[in-house]
């Protein structure tokens, strides 16, 4: 008889240790289940403010990427022109070396440098205006003897013209006399 008491003694035992481990599961599925419902109840607000908050942290990671592209923007632009003075003023160099011995290689095959040139220009432009000014000069005194020689040539061919008029008129005035003469002579014969 003992046995039988023992019997649902010994399931007891059993059901308290379940009950006992049971409770700590329980637990945690029954709150998965009420973090379940408030995120039902309050899922609009939380999402609203997840929204909030990812949109300020958009933000601020933009704002902060522009200042570090700013930053790195400048210091490359003061590298550059770190490295481009440098490089500029050895072009400069490189140059007037160049222009020196093709200067040199010009003036050995005598060909003019270009301050030849610009003097030889000066000097052909004070040429012509002294040409321009003896030009006038001399101008001035031909002016008034081709005007009398004009006016010498205008009068001797209007006289020419009138001498060749008055030719020309005795000449029809003899013809006419002649062949009147003609006439007269040949009915009297």
């Amino acid at each position: 008889m003992a046995s039988s008491k023992d019997i649902p003694h010994k399931t007891n035992t059993k059901t308290e240790a379940a009950d006992s481990a049971a409770p700590p599961v329980q637990h945690v599925w029954l709150a998965g289940l009420g973090a379940l419902a408030k995120a039902q109840q309050e899922g609009s607000k939380a999402i609203e403010a997840l929204v909030n908050d990812g949109l300020a942290f958009q933000r601020k990671s933009q704002n902060e990427a522009q200042e570090r592209l700013r930053e790195a923007t400048e210091r490359l632009s003061h590298l550059a022109t770190d490295f481009a003075q440098p490089a500029s003023g050895r072009v400069d160099k490189l140059e007037h070396l160049f222009e020196d011995r093709v200067a040199k290689a010009l003036h050995r095959l005598g060909m003019p440098s270009l301050l030849d040139i610009q003097m030889l220009n000066d000097r052909v432009a004070q040429l012509e205006t002294q040409l321009a000014a003896l030009n006038r000069k001399a101008r001035a005194p031909a002016q008034t003897a081709s005007a009398k020689a004009t006016k010498r040539v205008e009068k001797s061919a209007r006289q020419a013209s009138t001498k060749t008029a008055a030719k020309s008129v005795s000449k029809s005035a003899s013809k006419t006399t002649s062949a009147s003469a003609k006439k007269l002579r040949s009915k009297s014969a």
